[in-house]
């Protein structure tokens, strides 16, 4: 792939949002390596949720998984980014003093979709108004911001 060139399941103009605000005051915005500090324990603290989720499908959270690795994960997810082949928005407080949460966004790996979106809380957000919130936004942030048609809702 060339600079500037995009994987062919977004078109190649189209710019990814970089700040999206929730109606509880919290934010997403694309995750950075640089968040290790907060990501480290909203995944690990909700982990095995997280592994009930996510786990068959990714192989994550590992239970083992070290500040490096999470960082070296955050680096991925920030380069997948930039070069639009997948997303991975936090979902942070007003002051970035705590992320909440994740909602991914990535190229379709089965037939009749073209992106497959999930996201998640804290734990100690389950059932919340941020949850609510998140629950409500994502849907109608991907029908009204993003170049899909057939998103699927789950891993």
């Amino acid at each position: 792939m060339t600079d500037g060139q995009k994987t062919s399941w977004l078109p190649a103009d189209w710019q990814h949002p970089t700040r999206v605000e929730l109606s509880t005051g919290h934010h997403l915005r694309p995750i950075h390596p640089d968040d290790t500090d907060l990501d480290m324990p909203a995944v690990m603290g909700s982990r095995e949720r997280l592994w009930s989720i996510y786990g068959e499908t990714w192989g994550w959270p590992p239970a083992t998984m070290t500040a490096e690795e999470d960082r070296t994960d955050l680096q991925r997810h920030w380069d997948e980014a930039l070069a639009h082949e997948s997303f991975n928005y936090a979902v942070f407080d007003a002051d970035e003093t705590e992320l909440v949460g994740c909602v991914y966004i990535d190229p379709p790996d089965r037939d009749g979709v073209d992106a497959v979106i999930s996201w998640w809380v804290r734990d100690e957000h389950v059932a919340s108004p941020v949850e609510a919130a998140l629950d409500e936004l994502v849907p109608r942030w991907i029908a009204e911001e993003w170049p899909l048609q057939a998103p699927y809702y789950g891993v």
